[in-house]
């Protein structure tokens, strides 16, 4: 790769199997729900068009990539996303176009002790490609007077839940059964509502989580109070237009408990 630094992970979590990879570019939003199989990617910078694909992961913000010779490279998943849009080129430029126009100086013929002008972007290396959001301006407000302590003080948030990191044994009540629009997709995707969703070792209640309809529940012929056990991988991942914050992956060994055993 002749125009671009290569970020060489020291350390990644390689993804070995085709299960494994095209759930985790599901979760970065680089696959849609109902894929099935994983793609090639192209990589976009400095006016190069590089074929790629996506080969582990660093953290769940760090995706590797390995390019056509064999090169890996460190990239945040959702510039993956973004260099995949046909007018992406374009707009890098356009960017750079609107960097490199030079601004008037406020003092013509400035002598040179003068301070130096601030470095560019393009003089600080980049650790990772990646294109931080912007930090919102704040408005600038005036001065109040201090005030008195409240009575009460505010209630402290709850810890965030730490989900397990492997696949875990669960217990849940099938719910309901709704539709989620899909915007790569002509058709919304079928979705399966549970509650009362428990790890069984060690036991922690969850609440609500959601997962796929897929073709292996399908054939289970759930119904609204089937109380099921399975095993499956917990992601933090909400449900659109509900409010269900878990989203079951890959559940697997999955059996009626209040009717005769079904196993997949």
């Amino acid at each position: 790769m002749a125009t671009a630094a290569v970020i060489e992970p020291i350390t990644y979590q390689a993804l070995e199997d085709e299960a494994s990879l095209i759930e985790q570019c599901k979760q970065w939003g680089l696959l849609t729900e109902k894929a099935v199989k994983s793609k090639t990617f192209l990589y976009k910078k400095n006016g190069a068009v590089l074929s790629c694909s996506v080969v582990g992961l660093v953290d769940s913000i760090t995706a590797v990539i390995e390019f056509e010779d064999q090169r890996r490279h460190c990239i945040h998943p959702s510039y993956l996303k973004e260099m995949q849009a046909s007018g992406f080129v374009q707009r890098l430029s356009a960017e750079a176009d609107e960097q490199a126009v030079p601004k008037a100086s406020d003092t013509p013929d400035a002598p040179d002790s003068a301070a130096a002008p601030a470095a560019t972007a393009q003089d600080i290396p980049e650790t990772l490609d990646q294109r931080p959001s912007p930090a919102p301006s704040e408005p600038e407000q005036e001065e109040k007077p201090e005030e008195k302590p409240k009575s009460r003080a505010k209630k402290e948030k709850a810890p965030k839940l730490q989900l397990p990191e492997e696949k875990v044994g669960m217990t849940a009540t099938v719910k309901a059964f709704v539709t989620v629009p899909n915007h790569f997709s002509d058709n919304d995707d079928e979705v399966v509502i549970y509650e009362a969703v428990t790890i069984t070792e060690p036991v922690m209640e969850l609440g609500e989580a959601w997962s796929s309809h897929s073709a292996t529940l399908k054939k289970l012929e759930l119904e609204i109070g089937d109380k099921l056990t399975f095993e499956g991988k917990l992601v933090a991942k909400k449900l659109t237009k509900h409010p269900v914050p878990y989203k079951i992956n890959n559940p697997a060994k999955i059996k009626k408990t209040s009717a005769e055993a079904i196993q997949e």
